[in-house]
This record gives C-alpha cells, structure tokens and sequence, in this order.
C-alpha cells in the first residue's frame, strides 16, 4: 500500500524547484500536486493522457478546450488527451490533484 498526506505532499513541493510534484506514478496512472500562485502563468501544454484535476484549496479559472469554468475549493475537471488547457485569474493560491490515465507522458510520440 501507498498513502500520502497532503501536508507532507505540499511540503515536499514547495522544497523543489518545480511547479508539479509527481508522487506516484504506476503503468495505468500518475498523480501529482500542482501548485500555482496568485499572479502566475500555468505554462503547461495538452497532454496525451485524459486527466482530472482535484482542486484542494484555491479560487481561479480553468480554461478547457475554448470554455472557461471557475474553479475552487472541491472542484473536480476532467479534460481529455490532447485538449488545450490551462489555469487563469487565480486569485487564491490553487493546491490540486492531478491523476493521469494511463501514467503522464506514457502516450507521448
């Protein structure tokens, strides 16, 4: 068994270097904690894997495939392999999940 704790987890982020934090990674999934300020620009590009962010604490906006959804404490977004998308007007700290299937970048060409 794996368990994880999202202080530690957050812990872990904040002393890297890095914006993402993968914390477990097996061939079906990959899951990581995101973690973008208040100001920043989310610089990330589609993926080939269908994800799903679970957002932990945070006020912003994320835009999938053309259409913008607020975001906030308890918020769950699905975007599909290959969607453009993106974190925008964050204006809380956002703290989020983030579950990959099958495992990021396992798809890529």
């Amino acid at each position: 068994m794996q368990a994880y704790e999202i202080k530690q987890l957050l812990e872990q982020q904040a002393a890297g270097e890095k914006l993402y934090l993968e914390f477990l990674r097996v061939p079906s999934m990959s899951m990581g904690l995101y973690v973008l300020r208040v100001g920043i620009t989310d610089p990330q590009t589609p993926h080939g894997e269908d994800e799903v962010y679970y957002i932990v604490s945070g006020r912003g906006m994320i835009h999938v495939a053309g259409e913008d959804c607020p975001v906030e404490q308890g918020s769950i977004v699905f975007v599909k392999a290959y969607d453009e998308h993106h974190f925008h007007s964050i204006t809380e700290d956002l703290q989020i999940l983030v579950f990959f299937a099958p495992a990021e970048y396992s798809q890529a060409s």
